[in-house]
């Protein structure tokens, strides 16, 4: 009697399962097991502040009433931003702040492909047509000793979780950090943007892809915005026609 060759989604089915019985799922926050992967608890779910309509149609500051469609914050009618539009998954705060400092620090890595989930949904108008996913670069000496980009695992996280529905790509060195750049922590916005001055360079590769793309940048918070920006300025420079950015958080003072 012949027996069938296994396929590979059935090798790869099995393999999950195997998994799942090693590692079982668990909540991103609180690490109680859960029957799927990449999702909170019943308890910790409401507790995240998520963002969602109404808010700023360019830097997606959440508004506390419907204020109308295409309606501006006052920042950005004052200082338009340099990047196109901006949106994130939930607010930064007390309760959140766990879920992306054990992403960044303390290699939480298996949290990405739920974060991937999550940023395809809160992007999902800024990725309908984005032709690359880059995400905001580590200078190499914050690599080595991190071992990881929290943002270059968003990225890949994100465009497998897109890839059936476009075409945008992971362009995960699509930028690189040239200036070993000052922790932002205690810095107002003006003290960033001049921290961050200078920071940023195209890998020569990306250069003819940027062309005329349609770009989202990825990150895990949104502060003030002086990295995205700075990083924006040398998107455009390179002739990228759109430049958003997703984020996986967004911290609501000091914007």
């Amino acid at each position: 009697m012949a027996f069938a060759a296994p396929q590979l989604n059935d090798l790869a089915r099995i393999a999950s399962r195997v998994l799942d019985i090693l590692f079982p799922p668990a909540c991103l926050k609180c690490g109680t097991e859960l029957e799927a992967s990449g999702a909170l608890c019943a308890t910790c779910w409401p507790k995240i502040r998520f963002i969602a309509p109404p808010l700023c149609a360019c830097c997606g500051l959440p508004f506390a009433y419907d204020v109308g469609a295409g309606a501006l914050c006052g920042s950005c009618v004052q200082e338009p931003p340099l990047f196109d539009r901006a949106r994130a998954v939930f607010i930064y705060d007390d309760v959140s702040r766990d879920l992306v400092l054990s992403f960044k620090h303390a290699d939480q890595t298996q949290s990405a492909p739920g974060y991937g989930k999550w940023l395809a949904r809160a992007g999902a108008e800024l990725l309908a047509d984005a032709d690359l996913l880059v995400p905001v670069p580590l200078h190499r000496r914050r690599l080595f000793a991190r071992r990881y980009n929290q943002a270059a695992l968003l990225v890949h996280a994100l465009a497998k979780e897109t890839a059936k529905d476009n075409k945008c790509r992971a362009a995960p060195d699509a930028l690189i950090r040239v200036k070993k750049t000052q922790p932002h922590i205690d810095m107002g916005r003006n003290e960033r943007l001049r921290n961050v001055a200078g920071a940023f360079r195209i890998h020569p590769k990306w250069a003819q892809a940027l062309e005329g793309a349609r770009v989202v940048l990825v990150d895990d918070v949104f502060t003030t915005g002086a990295t995205v920006s700075s990083c924006a300025r040398v998107l455009r420079a390179a002739g990228a026609a759109r430049i958003d950015v997703l984020t996986l958080s967004r911290v609501m003072t000091g914007t």
